[in-house]
C-alpha cells in the first residue's frame, strides 16, 4: 500500500450479503455495520461510496471526523468498532513502518472481540513489515482478507506527486527505466466491494496489479499525451524525495522512511503483473492510459483538483 499509495490461504466465512443474495444486509437507515478506517483516503473514500450505493450502512472514520480514529490512540478504536460486523482497514503512514504488524494485530483482536465477522486489509507489494502485518491480521481475525496492491494510479492526481504533474515533472528516487504495474484505486475499491459482499474470501490474500508494466518514463509520456503539455520524469535522490514529501505536508520522520522505502521498492521486486483483479471481478484491470483519460475528463489535471 503506497501512500503516494497472490499467494492465497483458504477458509470460509459468513459475509455481508447484497440485495441479490439470499441473506439481507444492514441498510443505511440502521446503525452502521461496516467500519471504513481511512474513509477520506484514496481507497477508503471509494469503498465507502460503493457500499453506501448498495444500501450498506457505513461508519467512516478519520482523525478529526464525526467518528474519530487515530492509530496512535487505541482509546479511539473501541468506539469506532462498536456495533460493526465488518471493517475495511488502511494504515497510515504505511504498513512498512516498524511496529505496524503489532498495531494491526491489536486492532484485529479488538475487532474480533467486538463481533466483526469480516475484515479487509489494504497492503502493499514487496514490503517485509507489511507481510508481518498481513499475517497478524489473518491470524487474529480468521474471517479476514488481504488486498496486496501495486502503486496507485491516483498518486499522480491525488497524492504528493500531483503538484509535480501539474508543474510538468514527476520526481521519484528510482531510475527512469524502473517498471511498475500501476493500479487504479477504483479497481481496488471494486475488489474490496466484491470481498465485502460475497462469500469465499476468508483467509485469502489477493495480489492486485494493473494490466501492464510501465516505466516511469512511459508514465510521463502517457500523462504528456493526455494533458496536452510536456510531463517529464526526473530521477532524484532519496534525500531529495524526502524533502519533497515534507514540503507536501508529510511529517519529516515519515517522509524520510517512505522515501527510503520507495527507493528500495523500485529495484525490480514488483516487476510482474498478477491476475488478482480478474479473479475477483471477472475482468481485466484498467490500464494507466484509461485512468489518465478518465482523469482528464474529470478535470483532475487542470490544477483545481490537485
Amino acid at each position: 500500500m503506497y501512500l503516494l499509495s497472490s499467494g492465497r490461504l483458504t477458509g470460509a466465512m459468513t459475509h455481508i450479503q447484497t440485495d441479490q443474495q439470499t441473506a439481507s444486509h444492514p441498510t443505511s437507515t440502521g446503525e452502521p455495520h461496516v467500519l471504513v478506517v481511512g474513509a477520506t483516503g484514496k481507497t477508503g473514500s471509494r469503498v465507502a461510496a460503493r457500499l453506501r450505493a448498495q444500501g450498506i450502512a457505513v461508519r467512516g472514520t478519520s482523525r478529526s471526523g464525526e467518528h474519530p480514529f487515530d492509530w496512535t490512540d487505541p482509546g479511539t478504536w473501541d468506539p469506532a468498532l462498536q456495533g460493526v460486523t465488518a471493517l475495511y482497514v488502511t494504515f497510515q503512514p504505511d504498513l512498512a513502518v516498524p511496529g505496524a504488524a503489532d498495531t494491526i494485530a491489536a486492532l484485529a483482536d479488538r475487532a474480533r472481540v467486538a463481533g466483526a465477522r469480516q475484515g479487509v486489509l489494504l497492503s502493499g507489494r514487496g514490503e517485509e513489515e507489511a507481510r508481518r502485518a498481513e499475517l497478524a491480521f489473518l491470524e487474529r481475525l480468521p474471517v479476514a482478507t488481504v488486498l496486496r496492491c501495486a502503486w496507485f494510479d491516483q498518486n499522480f492526481t491525488e497524492g504528493a506527486l500531483a503538484p509535480g504533474v501539474a508543474a510538468g515533472e514527476i520526481s521519484l528516487p528510482a531510475a527512469g527505466d524502473a517498471v511498475e504495474p500501476f493500479l487504479d484505486a477504483d479497481d481496488i475499491a471494486d475488489c474490496a466491494l466484491r470481498v465485502l459482499t460475497s462469500d469465499g474470501h476468508a483467509g485469502r490474500v489477493y495480489e492486485l496489479t494493473g494490466p501492464e508494466l510501465l516505466t516511469l518514463q512511459q508514465v510521463a509520456q502517457v500523462l504528456s499525451d493526455v494533458v496536452g503539455r510536456p510531463v517529464r520524469y526526473r530521477a532524484q535522490s532519496v534525500d531529495e524525495f524526502a524533502a519533497e514529501l515534507s514540503g507536501a505536508g508529510v511529517p519529516e520522520p515519515d517522509a524520510s522512511f517512505l522515501a527510503q522505502t520507495f527507493g528500495e521498492l523500485f529495484d525490480g521486486r514488483n516487476a510482474a503483473v498478477t491476475s488478482g483483479v480478474r479473479e475477483l471481478l471477472g475482468r481485466s484491470p484498467r490500464s494507466f492510459a484509461t485512468f489518465a483519460a478518465q482523469a482528464r475528463e474529470a478535470e483532475m489535471f487542470d490544477g483545481s483538483a490537485l
